[in-house]
């Protein structure tokens, strides 16, 4: 994070940004610049503690769907989480609805991820059971009619308010403040917390929904209550930086691969990779080509496509074999 701050269009010593953001941080005197002070605190540092919290909170949420669904290709996107929050967040937007600030737009885009989900699971059961294909493609199908109707919303707004939605459609933290912080931060730590306290639960249904029913776990219960907190994760973090792919995918199973699938290990693991992994992108979207930006959407999107493709293939050999 701190190698993320100094890198720009204008670049910082390390030494430097460590003094500028330990002296803000206890209130003592950094030494630096005005300029200087505030480029490293007024708006580089909240944009990559923005992307942390938002990778942490994707990949979290992707690691918990993957194993709910008991489909290793599904996450928030895949699922339609992300284009619910998206279309929310929207809506508020375009019918005027930004005068309530961002707790009505978080608060949109949490209720359009949990009904998209409640669509998912709906449209994804079979004879009263979770079908893991079935869900993946219920998630396709939901997703590409929250998407269109998402485009067809973009036809009345107005030429300011379309930019706002452009915004939601790529993912970005360039306008990240430190006002949005708080309320993010507490979402994603007090639900990765406690979604690691559901890790015995977690990995009970690992083994099945019989197994994880003979071992005292209520199943349709903790789908319920997980459903509503990875809503939470993906709406609250879709509200502040917009509809960002793949992150969910990638990450849990990266994880996976080095320390194995005990959820107590796993998400909080998961959750750090993913902080890494965004501060990553965001370091990469703001210097490729420099001076101009490109946006999150875009990079997560060309780095995760190949890997979803690559795990497609490798669970359809596995299912064939």
């Amino acid at each position: 994070m701190i190698v993320a701050i100094s890198a720009g269009a204008v670049s910082v010593p390390l030494g430097q940004v460590w003094s500028i953001v330990t002296a803000h941080l206890t209130g003592s005197e950094s030494g630096a610049d005005i300029a200087t002070d505030q480029i490293v605190w007024t708006f580089r540092t909240p944009r990559v503690v923005l992307a942390a919290l938002a990778g942490a909170g994707l990949a979290v949420a992707g690691a918990v769907l993957q194993t709910l669904v008991a489909n290793p290709l599904a996450d928030p996107t895949v699922l339609g989480f992300s284009y619910g929050a998206s279309l929310g967040a929207v809506l508020v937007i375009t019918l005027g609805g930004i005068g309530l600030g961002a707790t009505g737009v978080a608060g949109a885009a949490f209720l359009g991820a949990l009904l998209a989900g409640a669509a998912v699971f709906a449209l994804g059961r079979r004879r009263g059971r979770i079908a893991p294909t079935r869900l993946v493609l219920a998630g396709v199908a939901v997703g590409y009619v929250l998407l269109s109707a998402t485009s067809f919303v973009q036809l009345w707004a107005t030429p300011t308010e379309l930019r706002t939605v452009m915004f939601w459609m790529l993912g970005s933290v360039a306008g990240a403040q430190w006002n949005q912080i708080p309320v993010v931060a507490a979402v994603v730590l007090l639900c990765t917390a406690l979604l690691v306290l559901f890790g015995g639960r977690l990995n009970a249904l690992l083994a099945g929904d019989e197994s994880a029913t003979a071992l005292g776990v209520d199943v349709n219960r903790l789908r319920a209550v997980l459903l509503v907190v990875t809503a939470l994760l993906t709406g609250s973090v879709i509200a502040v930086v917009g509809s960002i792919g793949f992150v969910g995918l990638m990450i849990p199973h990266l994880v996976r691969l080095t320390t194995g699938a005990d959820h107590r290990r796993l998400l909080p693991l998961t959750a750090l990779l993913g902080a890494v992994y965004l501060v990553l992108v965001d370091l990469l979207s703001r210097t490729v080509i420099r001076p101009n930006e490109l946006p999150l959407g875009i990079l997560t999107a060309l780095l995760g496509a190949p890997f979803f493709l690559w795990l497609l293939r490798r669970n359809t050999t596995m299912d064939t074999a």
